[in-house]
């Protein structure tokens, strides 16, 4: 350590022998506007860090916004058809399937889609399994029936299909 600062003052002693005392002083003036800059420039990154942090949790945040935009319409029209069925209740079931079509579009217009399971191969990736049953009509391992959708964005399982599996035909 000590030969380390030796060499440091040695350095430093032939670097400023020749030197006036204004070109040090203009060495130290340049030295310290330098540190100045970088300074600057540190906080300037600090300060681009931050923001970016901030308006990426903004959009995270807000990302759903159009998603949600679009099912108030629908949440309207459900409130509608229940404002109906509080009457004589005849539209009743005309302004449900309205509200379940018009929910439907919605959800496929922001790329959500309902998985199709019946007569297709059983697909633990985007089918749970509730119960196997017998089935003349769809060979061993096919989904013979629905007991809740499932529901793909893009790519990703949001939710599988519960589904019922056929076992093949009964002997």
């Amino acid at each position: 350590m000590a030969d380390t600062t030796n060499t440091q003052e040695s350095i430093d002693d032939q670097v400023f022998a020749g030197d006036t005392p204004a070109d040090a002083s203009k060495l130290q003036q340049d030295l310290a506007e330098a540190n100045e800059r970088a300074l600057r420039v540190q906080a300037e990154l600090e300060n681009y860090r931050k923001r970016t942090r901030r308006e990426m949790e903004e959009e995270r945040r807000y990302a759903v916004l159009p998603f949600a935009r679009d099912l108030l319409t629908v949440v309207d029209n459900l409130e509608r058809a229940l404002a109906a069925a509080q009457g004589d209740g005849s539209g009743l079931l005309e302004g449900v399937q309205m509200v379940s079509a018009q929910l439907q579009n919605v959800l496929s217009q922001h790329q959500c889609m309902r998985i199709e399971t019946v007569g297709k191969p059983f697909d633990p990736n985007i089918h749970q399994a509730i119960a196997q049953e017998a089935s003349s009509e769809h060979p061993a391992g096919t989904v013979t029936r629905e007991a809740q959708s499932g529901y793909k964005l893009f790519d990703r399982v949001i939710r599988p299909a519960q589904v019922f599996v056929s076992t093949g035909a009964q002997e």
